[in-house]
């Protein structure tokens, strides 16, 4: 039976995990070990921030839409209500893209919303 020598797949490994270490800091981009568990590192840090990213792009969309409501004399809260309840499906992302870059469609909006809100609220007495 024929000799096999195992050094061929395991040079093939080592040089995978050095090249995705390449522009690492010192050992961790020449040496193999650190280069392994620096990448390992790196992979769970990735899979991670990619659910944070979403976190962080949701507060800044609510953030945005929260400046805008405010500067025509409603809050975030009342306007994302009553958006609700006339059954306006505009997402977030696309309500804070308009109130950045189409003020008047947003205004539109806000002024929809805030003649649901006065329909929907109880007289007071």
């Amino acid at each position: 039976m024929a000799r096999v020598k195992r050094g061929t797949m395991t040079r093939k490994r080592h040089n995978r995990v050095l090249k995705a270490a390449e522009g690492y800091y010192g050992a961790r981009r020449r040496q193999f070990k650190q280069a392994k568990e620096a990448v390992m590192h790196a992979g769970q840090y990735a899979f991670r921030d990619r659910r944070v990213r979403k976190r962080d792009f949701r507060r800044l969309w609510i953030a945005r839409i929260n400046a805008a409501c405010r500067e025509r004399e409603i809050t975030y809260s009342r306007f994302i209500e009553a958006l609700t309840k006339l059954e306006i499906a505009v997402d977030r992302k696309m309500l804070a893209e308009l109130a950045v870059n189409d003020a008047a469609a947003f205004t539109s909006l806000v002024d929809t919303a805030r003649g649901a809100s006065a329909v929907s609220a109880p007289a007071a007495p």
